[in-house]
């Protein structure tokens, strides 16, 4: 990581989000560093959940042992199986046998939902997350995941689209809480024209972050352009000024 752009977004941050929350970055490497890696309990866990603990500071690494949740490991590219009977999972159930989580009417639409899906290709054992202000130069992030209000949001959310005519700068695809923070910016950030991802809808999750507090994720080829957008865009403007104010 270019500690000099490191520096430069902390200093741009704070003055104009104020001491709103940093972005928290992930990155695949076969070499976690002096990130600590998450051992296996035997437990089920959460990688939301998990990710209070970088939000907080603390440097984490997963492997595909590190989690026990099999849509994790699905969305992080650990492994493209899916649990016995997923469609109905997601969907409507099986009468005496698996209670559905009902966030599809059918489990034909499952079925075609994940055809949809393409497979995610990873480049390493690890998957590395680091809250922006504990980057060092061996780090080379993928994409920044900002956890943010709705203030914040528009904020991000304009500034992502500064430099867009097409008007969807952001997509909002259906998926679990971790789809939408590493598996889709994952895949924007080697198409043409890479987007930010908005996510947290995932009700199952909502649980393991602040009522209000959603997430926009943003591959770092495009970030790195923000970053640079930043004075002289909307941000200086005094309209960004009033909602400043605002946020704490």
């Amino acid at each position: 990581m270019n500690i000099e752009i490191k520096d430069h977004f902390i200093g741009q941050w704070k003055k104009y989000f104020n001491n709103a929350d940093l972005p928290v970055i992930f990155y695949y490497t076969n070499d976690p560093g002096n990130a600590t890696v998450l051992p296996s309990s035997g437990k089920w866990n959460c990688l939301i959940c998990e990710l209070q603990k970088v939000r907080a500071g603390q440097s984490l690494a997963f492997s595909s042992e590190s989690l026990k949740c099999g849509g994790a490991k699905r969305y992080l590219g650990f492994t493209h199986r899916m649990r016995p009977n997923f469609e109905y999972f997601l969907s409507c159930g099986i009468e005496n046998k698996m209670e559905g989580e009902r966030y599809k009417r059918t489990p034909e639409l499952v079925a075609e939902l994940m055809k949809k899906q393409e497979k995610l290709k990873i480049p390493g054992k690890y998957i590395v997350f680091k809250r922006w202000d504990n980057l060092n130069e061996n780090d080379n992030p993928d994409v920044a995941i900002f956890f943010a209000t709705s203030d914040i949001l528009s904020g991000l959310f304009t500034l992502a689209n500064y430099d867009q005519s097409e008007p969807n700068g952001t997509i909002t695809p259906f998926a679990a809480g971790c789809g939408s923070l590493v598996y889709f910016p994952y895949i924007e950030k080697d198409s043409q024209r890479p987007r930010a991802v908005m996510g947290m809808f995932d009700v199952s999750a909502r649980p393991c972050v602040q009522e209000g507090v959603l997430t926009f994720s943003v591959p770092m080829i495009k970030f790195t352009k923000m970053i640079n957008y930043m004075d002289e865009s909307f941000l200086i403007t005094d309209s960004w000024k009033k909602v400043q104010k605002r946020i704490k």
